[in-house]
């Protein structure tokens, strides 16, 4: 592993890990049934290469949409995805089980991002992600069955060293199976390597954090100091106008966060907040959407936000594009597209990709009298996965003030912005 530092705009920087040895999961890519030759002759059997010549063909289309993202993998013919439950109107969670994998869904994720504080002062933004893939049973067939792949995981971690204007992160991908990868079906297990997301059985509420790749690396504990909240309406949050064509979502929205970040050769005591969602359905989003922009909100009135806009072509909003007000005790309200206005005021330029992201915003809900203005805290906050998804999207930490009812008001967040760097249309 070394690092690749590319030199950004006003000096900023950011650093991918990249795997420079060819034999490595995310950079070879051989034909499925040699992958599984080479594994078994060497009884390597999660540390070779994976089927990565069908991960590309279906992975490389995964869209993302944090709390998120919707992953998606259009490749797949319609009906394959009919083996897998899609998300409809009244389901009921039921915790801690619901922390856990839904196998019976196509796609899932479990998304951390924070801020965090050293006791220096120094502030940092940090991201862990992890998504899991089925594979329908008309791919599995097809290979020998002990090496079958019927779940595939990927993982996304990044820390944005804010003071210094650095943007670390990595990326993994493996299969289920042999303790490589995985996720528990009755409580908050889900780990690639030595990455992991997991909280007791006896303290759901509690959850701990770890990743490390090459000089970067969390250990951190979350705490919920509110209830988590259900996004949408009836159990789902909708991503289209077709039956079907929503997920499940929820979020824990404010959570304490404390421990230990790692970044070059410098350790810190950190203290901050982060945010979690976690998400699952079956469905693909509109074939007209190229993109989307979303963001999660944490207000110093001790209110939370999460909004997401579908983007299509031309730059409209599609009309499933929503969010969730959550209010001091904890209780939700749905947001309609019509309830809020979201404009960009402001633009910048990625040296790497050359993509042209919107950076600044300026959000409006007229019913609770709330004007705020989103700014990134640093420019360069964009991850290019070329080694797992092959998608190039912004993730990062943002600022926010305004007014609320005419009194002055602060917060902090995340922003994701996809389809801007190409257009997902183009691989439907």
């Amino acid at each position: 592993m070394v690092d690749k530092v590319v030199n950004g705009e006003r000096g900023a920087s950011f650093t991918r890990r990249v795997d420079e040895n060819p034999y490595q999961h995310w950079r070879f890519v051989p034909p499925v049934e040699a992958c599984y030759k080479r594994e078994r002759q060497t009884h390597h059997l999660t540390d070779g290469p994976l089927n990565m010549h069908q991960l590309r063909r279906h992975l490389r289309h995964l869209l993302f949409l944090s709390s998120s993202l919707l992953v998606v993998v259009p490749g797949l013919a319609a009906d394959t995805a009919q083996e897998f439950r899609v998300a409809r109107e009244g389901y009921r969670y039921a915790f801690p089980r619901d922390h856990g994998a839904h196998e019976e869904f196509r796609t899932e994720w479990w998304y951390y991002t924070g801020q965090l504080t050293a006791k220096d002062g120094r502030p940092f933004g940090y991201q862990l992600t992890f998504f899991r893939r089925g594979i329908p049973r008309e791919q599995v067939k097809t290979l020998p069955s002990q090496w079958a792949i019927t779940q595939l995981y990927l993982a996304h971690f990044a820390v944005s060293d804010l003071s210094k204007g650095r943007f670390h992160y990595a990326e993994k991908i493996s299969r289920a199976g042999l303790g490589k990868a995985g996720a528990a079906h009755d409580r908050l297990h889900v780990w690639i390597d030595r990455w992991s997301a997991e909280s007791p059985l006896a303290a759901p509420g509690i959850q701990t954090l770890q990743a490390a790749e090459g000089d970067m690396a969390i250990q951190l504990t979350v705490s919920s100091g509110k209830p988590l909240v259900v996004h949408g309406t009836d159990g789902i949050s909708r991503k289209g106008s077709a039956v079907g064509q929503a997920s499940h979502y929820y979020s824990f929205t404010r959570l304490a966060t404390t421990g230990k970040l790692t970044i070059g050769n410098e350790s810190f005591d950190v203290t901050g907040t982060s945010w979690m969602d976690h998400e699952f359905g079956s469905a693909d989003l509109d074939k007209d959407l190229v993109g989307w922009d979303w963001f999660s909100l944490q207000l110093d009135d001790q209110r939370e936000l999460m909004l997401y806009r579908l983007r299509r072509a031309d730059g409209s909003a599609h009309p499933a594009s929503s969010g969730t007000l959550i209010d001091r005790d904890g209780r939700g309200h749905h947001l309609l597209i019509g309830d809020f206005t979201l404009e960009p005021t402001s633009y910048w330029t990625s040296p790497a990709s050359k993509a042209h992201y919107p950076q600044r915003w300026r959000l409006t809900i007229p019913s609770q009298q709330l004007s705020l203005e989103l700014v990134p805290r640093m420019a360069e906050q964009e991850l290019s996965t070329t080694r797992s998804t092959q998608v190039t999207y912004w993730e990062g930490a943002i600022e926010t003030a305004g007014t609320a009812q005419g009194q002055p008001i602060h917060g902090q967040g995340y922003m994701e912005l996809t389809g801007y760097a190409e257009r997902f249309i183009k691989k439907l």
